[in-house]
């Protein structure tokens, strides 16, 4: 099998490993930076090059898209799914995903429970839009922050309205959701590829943190998940198209709510608390899909030696 992972930074954790488990399995496997490949687009013609290199015969893309190049990320991802390359996670899954209102929109048709969020855009409009979410603390979020950026606990109403009116200043996107207390810092990940969650941990912020994500200095264990758990985590990512997710989920009093969806989840923390080979899951899955007879696209020779990532 012939894999392309679209990544920006061979040197990358999550990069280095799903190219050492592709190539343990014997596949050829190429790192490509979805900002030097450029397309053709033209009736009746696909055509996608690379530095200077067409490509064909790719088998799978695995995305490992960043927030800063998602536009362009998942231009590049649809040029390779309309040359007949399967991906776990197809472009418009990606965005989805990366778009936070548009993801619960479509997380609440589905009837996953999450925390209540609201959001407006007319100042003349805030005090309403406080008064649907309820009583502080609130968690303000930017819509397209990744990492736990962009993301504000208001304690008070005051401060929220400050918050909000500091982030319309900036015309940025944004949401407004309730503060769920009982989870006292602590979120879970649920690792899900192929439909199935694959590998879970339990992560604890600092103290004096409220956001657990391992970038913000959180603490992270393998854990083991409830029924509903993993059931609404399995949801949740085929709800938004995804055949590999990162599903971040927080214990409430009234059931586990979905805080975020990830599309480009890392494997880095996952592995290390769960002690899963979570990318050998997924080349297993790319198999699997690749074994059912879809269409080929190839790295140029030139391009798919059996180099280790640097």
């Amino acid at each position: 099998m012939k894999i392309a992972v679209l990544s920006r930074n061979t040197r990358l954790y999550s990069t280095q490993r799903l190219v050492e488990v592709a190539r343990e399995r014997r596949h050829v496997v190429r790192v490509l930076d979805p900002l030097r490949c450029y397309v053709r687009i033209a009736p009746g013609e696909v055509e996608i090059r690379y530095k200077g290199k067409a490509l064909h015969d790719i088998d799978a893309a695995i995305p490992r898209i960043g927030t800063s190049s998602t536009f362009y990320g998942t231009a590049v991802l649809r040029q390779l799914e309309m040359m007949g390359v399967y991906t776990p996670n197809p472009s418009d899954a990606v965005l989805r995903a990366r778009d936070k209102l548009r993801c619960l929109q479509m997380l609440a048709a589905r009837g996953l429970d999450m925390p209540v969020t609201v959001f407006g855009d007319n100042p003349d409009d805030t005090t309403d839009v406080l008064d649907m979410l309820g009583d502080p603390p609130h968690v303000i979020k930017l819509n397209e922050g990744s990492q736990g950026t962009g993301v504000v606990l208001a304690e008070k109403r005051s401060a929220s309205q400050s918050v909000v009116e500091a982030f319309r200043g900036l015309y940025a996107n944004f949401l407004v959701q309730e503060f769920i207390a009982e989870a006292k810092g602590s979120d879970l990940r649920c690792f899900v590829v192929g439909g199935e969650v694959v590998a879970a941990m339990q992560r604890d912020a600092v103290p004096g943190e409220f956001r657990a994500n391992l970038h913000r200095g959180g603490t992270a264990v393998a854990a083991e998940l409830s029924p509903a758990e993993r059931s609404i985590a399995i949801a949740a990512a085929e709800a938004l198209g995804l055949g590999i997710a990162g599903v971040d989920l927080l214990r409430s009093k009234r059931g586990p709510l979905v805080l975020e969806v990830n599309a480009s989840p890392g494997l880095e923390g996952i592995e290390a608390a769960s002690g899963v080979n979570v990318a050998e899951h997924i080349i297993c899955h790319l198999e699997r899909h690749v074994a059912k007879g879809s269409k080929r696209v190839t790295v140029p020779a030139s391009q798919s030696g059996s180099r280790s990532a640097r």
